[in-house]
């Protein structure tokens, strides 16, 4: 990073530090997510933010080797006390946090003190993804469901903060309040939100915000959690975006929606094939499908996340497609008539929050970049409940364990985010595996349920 970047940076920082002084707030929280999904953060007054522009904000690379319980692993490029990075927020993304009064937040870009890109940096690897797609002419427009359970209290048990049946409006009209303020707060913050509505377990709610390009919808993502869990605080009330509350219960999901796109035009509809999808998306979708049982070592990264991933719970746990089947780990969404060349996408559904969203978008991307340049197909699309046919779908991985050998032998993968990286996310997850040995699933949901 050369004299006359830092000067830009610090020019933009003035101004920024101005409009948000103006609007009494004091201090911005710089965050990034870890290996196991956790929003870490370092926060500045507003007096500091342009040296933080211009030099960044010193933390330790340790950060990439922590389990979800804060202990840390040892690997061969993270986990040791020695070296430190330079936090950069992306002054483009910074947003108003209206349920936390006086703070701003802002996404970080972890960089070496050298000036360069820290290669184990999920936010630049979702970058340079898109970006390798953007060379070849192509944009993604993404977006991620959030799913949240609310609990009564602050005690570590999970007590539903409401009572009606699923996806009722009894529901809505227990926290109504509490809605509007979520709502309220995420379009302070700029947030698109398309939809929010009561779920299907115990105290779930959902809400849905607008595609953007991968690494907007990562951050936004991340922004729409932590206001949610500051609303909900303010309301007496705790969140959790946990894969698995209760044992016995539908988890979490963090289902991903992803269209391509090239000169405006929308690839997943108006084409010859199958539903409307052009050759090129199919390529597309079928590099995912193929790579889905790699692809959950990081969006569906923990021990917990396999008590979620199970069939008859619409968590995606068979490795098909098919046109708005719940079931299927790829649902083909193609939008109504009229609206397709808008609305046509493809949803992830076995990922879950427990996943670093920017790591997820990385490896997607990557996947359906290989999809693209081997000219990939698809096989028949599931057009009924996977599970009644029994072995004549293979079902996706259900362990960590299972899904951790497919991710280390995936050469895609390997190159698109790096040895260094492939190296953590196994030493993490291995260390998450040895965390709930012998575990149960009640005291895997009960350790797990507010980390993330």
């Amino acid at each position: 990073m050369d004299q006359q970047e830092r000067a830009r940076r610090v020019a933009v920082a003035r101004k920024v530090a101005g409009d948000l002084a103006s609007a009494d707030l004091t201090g911005i929280a710089v965050t990034w997510v870890d290996t196991s999904g956790v929003t870490r953060v370092k926060a500045v007054p507003l007096t500091r933010l342009e040296h933080a522009a211009a030099w960044g904000i010193g933390a330790s690379p340790v950060f990439d080797a922590f389990l979800l319980d804060d202990s840390i692993v040892s690997g061969r490029f993270a986990g040791g006390p020695v070296g430190d990075l330079r936090l950069y927020p992306d002054l483009g993304r910074v947003a108003v946090l209206d349920a936390l009064p006086g703070w701003a937040w802002a996404p970080a870009d972890r960089y070496d003190q050298e000036g360069a890109p820290h290669p184990l940096d999920a936010r630049y690897l979702a970058r340079r993804e898109t970006d390798r797609l953007a060379a070849e002419g192509l944009s993604v427009r993404a977006s991620f469901e959030v799913e949240w359970a609310a609990s009564i209290g602050g005690g570590d048990e999970f007590v539903p903060a409401c009572t009606g049946p699923a996806y009722g409006m009894t529901r809505l009209t227990e926290r109504s309040g509490y809605l509007r303020d979520v709502v309220l707060a995420l379009s302070a913050a700029g947030v698109d939100v398309e939809q929010i509505h009561p779920e299907y377990a115990a105290g779930q709610y959902e809400v849905s915000v607008a595609a953007e390009d991968p690494v907007g919808a990562a951050d936004t993502t991340v922004l729409v959690r932590e206001t949610i869990r500051a609303v909900s605080l303010n309301h007496d009330l705790r969140a959790t975006f946990s894969p698995k509350v209760l044992a016995d219960s539908v988890g979490n999901g963090a289902h991903v929606h992803l269209s391509l796109w090239r000169d405006g035009v929308n690839l997943m509809a108006d084409g010859d094939g199958r539903y409307g999808l052009t050759a090129t998306g199919e390529a597309f979708t079928a590099g995912i499908l193929s790579r889905l049982p790699a692809l959950l070592a990081v969006g569906a990264p923990s021990v917990a996340s396999y008590l979620r991933l199970i069939p008859s719970h619409w968590a995606g746990a068979f490795a098909c497609w098919g046109l708005e089947n719940r079931e299927a780990a790829l649902r083909f969404v193609t939008g109504s008539t009229g609206d397709r060349p808008r609305a046509a996408n493809l949803e992830v559904k076995c990922f879950d929050a427990a996943a670093n969203p920017y790591l997820a978008m990385a490896a997607l991307l990557a996947a359906g970049r290989a999809g693209l340049a081997g000219g990939d197909t698809l096989p028949d699309p599931v057009e009924v409940d996977p599970a009644s046919l029994g072995d004549q779908i293979p079902p996706l991985p259900s362990s960590l364990g299972v899904a951790l050998d497919a991710f280390e032998a995936d050469a895609v993968l390997r190159d698109a985010l790096g040895e260094g990286m492939i190296d953590t996310i196994a030493a993490v997850r291995r260390g998450e595996i040895a965390l709930f040995e012998n575990a149960t699933p009640e005291e895997i949901a009960a350790h797990t349920r507010w980390k993330h």
